[in-house]
């Protein structure tokens, strides 16, 4: 299979949503452990999201030990190695850059999330185990479908992986115990921006069949309350939020040409640093902020717009900037501006 293939044929798998084929998926489960020179484990378990299934190992004390070394790092090295010396290390590289690593960053950065979620939903259960725990647990994870980068690199290349690959193409993370395998359903919903980022407005970004999910605005991680409370922003609960980054969100959302028509705001100032707006409150003093351009495009190609709010007796956008980084204005001189 050329590298194109390979690439869209594993992008698809690691973005598929909907039931898993568990039949396929077991099949894949006992090619692997084989492959590894093991037997198949005795039973082989299904929970509806990654948190389901660290709970389930919590209750399975005769699981034996975790096999992941035998099941996917050892071949996966060994087929690396393999690749490795075959292509010599500039084919190599080539041959990743056209596969794996288009797929790397984005699905590398949805399972640290989904850890970061799971670990925190265990720590704040009354009965889910310690934080470290639940690390641990984790660490004993295959990825599956988001394993997809590895996989689009070895597609075609190696039997030794043919389990995995099954197995990701059919299902969820799973786990390799001695004993026992649990297997997670794929998600039901998966939201993505023309960046690939977890998006959506309206509910999760990636939510799982028991209810489990991630929710996100370009990117950026959000609770299920924020986005819910988006419905009905208003210019003083915009200017209340003290985290800068949920307020460029609630911006966003609202509309900056909005917010300032609603808010009354003044245009005071601009100069290549921003532009300098003041709001005047009746019974407060004035609210001023400093509108800026981040320099560093986005993924999609934007830039974002950012609100710095800045002391009221600022008086130039040049001046509000050096404020924030603690400089007097003749003091702000950026050699590149981020």
């Amino acid at each position: 299979m050329n590298s194109t293939t390979a690439q869209d044929k594993w992008r698809a798998v690691a973005a598929a949503t909907g039931p898993a084929d568990r039949a396929a998926a077991e099949a894949g489960v006992r090619l692997a452990y084989r492959t590894a020179g093991l037997a198949p484990p005795e039973r082989v378990l299904w929970a509806d999201s990654p948190l389901a299934a660290v709970a389930l190992l919590d209750g399975l004390p005769d699981r034996g030990r975790p096999v992941r070394e035998e099941v996917r790092t050892r071949p996966w090295a060994e087929e690396r190695r393999r690749l490795h010396d075959a292509l010599g290390p500039a084919g190599w590289a080539a041959h990743w850059q056209s596969t794996g690593a288009v797929l790397w960053d984005l699905n590398r950065a949805l399972a640290d999330r989904i850890r970061t979620a799971v670990t925190e939903a265990h720590g704040e259960s009354a009965h889910g185990e310690a934080a470290g725990d639940v690390r641990l647990v984790l660490l004993d994870a295959v990825l599956g479908q988001h394993d997809a980068a590895w996989l689009a690199a070895f597609d075609g290349h190696g039997e030794r992986l043919a389990g995995l690959a099954a197995v990701a193409a059919h299902a969820g993370w799973w786990w390799p115990y001695e004993n026992v395998a649990v297997v997670c359903e794929r998600p039901v919903e998966l939201h993505r921006d023309e960046a690939g980022r977890l998006d959506r407005g309206d509910g999760p970004a990636l939510a799982y069949p028991d209810g489990f999910a991630l929710h996100a605005w370009r990117g950026m991680t959000v609770s299920a309350a924020f986005l819910a409370g988006l419905t009905d922003l208003t210019p003083e609960r915009i200017r209340a939020e003290e985290n800068a980054e949920l307020r460029r969100v609630m911006l966003e959302h609202y509309g900056y040409d909005r917010y300032l028509a609603a808010s009354g705001a003044r245009h005071e100032h601009l100069d290549e640093t921003g532009a300098l707006w003041r709001i005047e409150l009746a019974d407060d003093e004035d609210v001023v902020t400093v509108e800026v351009v981040n320099s560093t495009p986005e993924p999609d190609g934007t830039h974002r717009t950012y609100w710095l709010r800045v002391p009221p007796t600022t008086r130039t956008a040049r001046e509000g900037v050096a404020w924030t980084f603690g400089l007097r204005p003749e003091a702000y001189e950026p050699l590149v501006q981020t």
